[in-house]
């Protein structure tokens, strides 16, 4: 019985995700003296964890946002340096089509919820819940200002570095989507109502991604993991308290809707009750709605609203020579066409935009094989004006 217990204690214990190794901390490139940089380096290994061992070699981003603050200097804002304001109050609503219900005569809507057997689908409740969603979107957007407004510290481009990198690291930590555009989601409702400085938004994003997966994964990063993909440029305690001012300033109200939360279902849609999604489909119009988390402009635009012009694209993509609206999917987005055409001419704007070297963890993920090369499709330059029509 003693030696028994004795050799049982002396076993190792098996944990799913190893704590990173923190011993030797490497100074940022070109920074002897490790100060502090708006970013981290995430480059760091430790061979045999399943979230710190990458597949390929990242890319810096240690001085991108030092750079963009040179490039760009945000405009004065109206409000005072310790002004909070709400999100709620500057939000513009999306319009949508009050009869969208009743489809188009020339064909005939789809039931995508008539699958009762599959019990994740929800057939059931299916259309409650994402009547539901459609309605509680517009009270946990973020403003579609509040660099003018609230932020003098940081800019747009600072804010494109960073979830380019926070895409970098969700993809190579295997996270779920939906931890991305929930962190990214946290990220802009808190700048919303609170002034950050250059040096703390490296902070702020990691703590929003610590937070996403928290709600969203099953088996989550350890505090000390987050610390170590930002080169330990934060102390864990610094990182928890920042995330306590987060959740404190959102109230805790984490569920929320995304792009992700409707594109599923859109997807659906697209593709009727009777066949399956193709995975080219899918992950194009992934690509594209996620391609809209980088630019500050797309806060503009509903989650809904996103996620129905990237199915609409992906469609048009796919399939110049089809009309890439049907009545099934005016029924389940709620929207018309025309309600698109701002939303759709923005996305293509993006596709077509030559990708900066501080910015390419989008398409360099979306042009692997397991995304069926998505992000390296041909992208129309335009599109015809009677298709919104």
């Amino acid at each position: 019985m003693t030696s028994s217990s004795s050799s049982s204690r002396n076993l190792p214990k098996e944990n799913p995700i190893s704590r990173p190794s923190v011993a030797k901390t490497r100074a940022p490139l070109g920074d002897v003296v490790n100060r502090r940089n708006p970013l981290g380096d995430i480059t760091n290994q430790k061979t045999g964890s399943r979230i710190s061992a990458p597949s390929s070699t990242l890319v810096r981003c240690s001085n991108k946002i030092g750079r963009s603050k040179k490039a760009s200097k945000p405009p004065k804002p109206n409000a005072k340096s310790n002004l909070l304001v709400p999100y709620e109050d500057i939000i513009e609503s999306p319009q949508r089509n009050a009869e969208s219900d009743l489809g188009n005569d020339a064909d005939e809507v789809d039931d995508i919820d008539s699958n009762l057997v599959d019990p994740q689908l929800c057939g059931a409740f299916a259309c409650d819940i994402y009547e539901h969603l459609l309605l509680s979107e517009v009270k946990k957007r973020p403003a579609f200002d509040y660099m003018e407004r609230v932020q003098p510290n940081i800019n747009a481009t600072m804010r494109t570095i960073l979830i380019d990198w926070l895409v970098e690291v969700a993809e190579e930590y295997r996270l779920l989507p939906e931890t991305l555009y929930l962190a990214v989601n946290c990220l802009d409702r808190y700048l919303s109502g609170n002034v950050i400085t250059k040096q703390n938004l490296q902070l702020l994003g990691v703590s929003c991604m610590m937070i996403a997966a928290k709600y969203e994964e099953v088996c989550v990063p350890q505090v000390e993991s987050f610390c170590y993909i930002t080169d330990n440029t934060y102390l864990r305690n610094e990182l928890l308290e920042m995330e306590s001012s987060v959740l404190n300033y959102l109230k805790f109200e984490l569920t929320t809707p995304t792009a992700k939360c409707f594109l599923r279902r859109f997807v659906r849609a697209a593709k009727g009750k009777t066949e399956v999604p193709s995975l080219l489909f899918e992950s194009l119009a992934s690509y594209l709605s996620e391609l809209s988390l980088l630019d500050y402009a797309m806060l503009r635009y509903a989650p809904s609203l996103v996620a129905a012009s990237a199915v609409f694209l992906a469609r048009y993509i796919l399939h110049p020579s089809r009309k890439p609206w049907s009545s099934t999917l005016e029924h389940y987005t709620s929207y018309r066409a025309k309600h698109l055409e701002a939303c759709v001419t923005n996305l293509l704007q993006l596709c077509h935009e030559s990708p900066s070297a501080d910015v390419v963890a989008v398409r360099k993920k979306y042009s692997q094989d397991k995304y069926k090369f998505a992000a390296k499709k041909f992208c129309p330059t335009s599109l015809p004006q009677e298709l919104f029509l």
